[in-house]
């Protein structure tokens, strides 16, 4: 099964970044970004939940989100992704200010960490299985979840301190961005793209498999 040519998705994300890898990957996106309380409502970790499942549900609830604020007609798939990072057991999103992204650096500082995103992506059912009434429209959710590792150097304090005077950890999983080159990180496994958010190569095999099993 060979992807279409260009990959109509509906991007359900306001990141930049996103949407930079979606075009560079010769997609055809329109953005919609989910409201807010999607992510904000969605409930923490929760007891026995492993990281992937924790992340893919947190996408899941974006995609949903976004599914509702779109007309029944609409023929293109939702894509949805969220990323965090997890090192020795505690998850780091994104940081709520530069106290806590100080937290998250210091952390990460002189270790390896994994970095997950996770997928969703809602295909609407053809016109055909909803009868009449399109407004009944259902969608079809393939998910699934990348994992990356990645490595940063030990940071001093004054780097540290330079880094956040920037501003570049806000609104980033971890309060650290693979892509700016602003921290000294390195790639030891997956890929770096996922790190970013958004895992090409993942994305279109779940596309493939997906139309291969319809």
């Amino acid at each position: 099964m060979m992807l279409p040519s260009p990959l109509k998705l509906i991007l359900a994300s306001q990141s930049h970044r996103r949407r930079e890898l979606a075009i560079s990957a010769g997609w055809d996106v329109t953005i919609t970004p989910p409201p807010e309380y999607a992510e904000a409502s969605a409930p923490p970790l929760q007891p026995g939940e492993t990281v992937p499942t924790f992340v893919t549900r947190l996408a899941h609830a974006k995609a949903a989100a976004v599914s509702k604020q779109l007309s029944p007609l609409e023929t293109r798939a939702i894509l949805a992704c969220d990323t965090v990072g997890e090192i020795e057991g505690v998850i780091f999103g994104k940081p709520t200010d530069a106290h806590d992204a100080r937290r998250m650096i210091e952390a990460l500082s002189g270790k390896k960490h994994q970095v997950f995103t996770g997928v969703s992506i809602w295909f609407p059912e053809p016109a055909e299985k909803n009868w009449a009434d399109t407004s009944l429209r259902q969608h079809i959710v393939t998910e699934g979840c990348a994992m990356s590792e990645v490595f940063m150097e030990l940071l001093q304090k004054k780097e540290i301190d330079d880094y956040l005077a920037t501003n570049d950890w806000r609104g980033k999983a971890g309060a650290c961005g693979f892509q700016d080159g602003h921290l000294p990180l390195r790639l030891i496994t997956g890929s770096a793209d996922t790190v970013v958010g958004l895992p090409v190569e993942f994305i279109e095999q779940l596309v493939i498999e997906h139309l291969g099993s319809q």
